[in-house]
């Protein structure tokens, strides 16, 4: 795409949460440390098992004087339930601003130009009585805005960007190999780093403890990751999510999500790495280098 895009992104939700114990509430139960968050920076975490296995993951900006998630829409009310579960007597609100508030992609070349932002992971500011950032996980993708949902799609065209469908940004995200929640991390089965959280700014490892932490340090001190999200192009046909990936007779991965000729697919770092013929039904997967 040769021009500013915005896609309303609406399979996603906004949960907001304040007080004066917001931050450190949320610190002990994710993956980023919440305290680099400002109205300046936005982040990328994920919150897990006490197993250290994958529940949900989100961005999490700041806006007056609110941390605002942006969640997957179709399971923000499981993780609103754990949340509140984990408060206890903590001083913080957690609601849900669904509706009110949504999220948009701002992809395409000077994405990041018009919404006056640098080309660094998180970097933010307010904008349309919202916040703007670029994409934590990798800029390269352009950025994300959450603001009110009223008028939204025609103040973003005032704002330069040109309406654009959902197929656009899936393009760009597997392009990238940037995981789409629960679609390409099955929840409590997947692993932060074998879902590359390590290469997607999603983990700090000076934070502190939170629930999961000791299964993820494990496998990063212990050089445990044996598998790990690829994107691949697909040659020969398309394929549905759950396909099993073989390499001479034998199961190496299995096919994520995927759309028009890519996709993402957790496979055997070995079987990348020897760089024989990866076959997914009748077709062919080739990963990117």
């Amino acid at each position: 795409m040769s021009e500013p895009a915005a896609i309303l992104l609406e399979n996603r939700g906004i949960l907001a949460v304040s007080g004066p114990d917001a931050r450190s509430f949320l610190q002990g139960l994710i993956s980023n440390d919440v305290n680099r968050v400002t109205s300046e920076r936005a982040i990328y975490a994920a919150f897990l098992t006490a197993q250290g296995r994958f529940l949900h993951d989100f961005f999490i900006a700041a806006h007056e004087g609110e941390l605002l998630i942006d969640c997957e829409a179709d399971r923000r009310d499981d993780l609103l339930k754990r949340l509140r579960m984990f408060k206890l007597r903590a001083k913080a609100e957690i609601e849900d601003r669904t509706g009110a508030m949504m999220v948009a992609a701002l992809t395409g070349t000077g994405a990041l130009d018009a919404a006056g932002l640098a080309a660094e992971p998180g970097a933010a500011r307010p904008w349309l009585d919202g916040t703007v950032f670029a994409d934590p996980r990798d800029p390269a993708i352009g950025a994300r805005t959450i603001l009110p949902a009223a008028d939204a799609q025609a103040r973003l065209a005032a704002e330069g960007f040109a309406a654009a469908g959902p197929e656009t940004y899936e393009e760009a995200r597997l392009a990238l190999g940037l995981p789409d929640g629960s679609r390409d991390m099955p929840p409590g089965e997947a692993l932060l780093m074998e879902s590359n959280f390590d290469r997607l700014n999603g983990l700090d490892w000076d934070k502190g403890c939170y629930v999961g932490q000791e299964i993820t340090a494990r496998m990063r001190y212990r050089g445990l990751v044996k598998k790990r999200l690829y994107p691949v192009t697909i040659s020969g046909g398309s394929l549905a999510p759950g396909t099993p990936v073989t390499a001479a007779g034998k199961k190496v991965g299995t096919v994520r999500s995927s759309a028009d000729g890519r996709a993402l697919a957790l496979l055997k770092v070995e079987a990348v790495e020897a760089g024989g013929a990866l076959l997914a039904g009748e077709a062919t997967l080739v990963p990117d280098a």
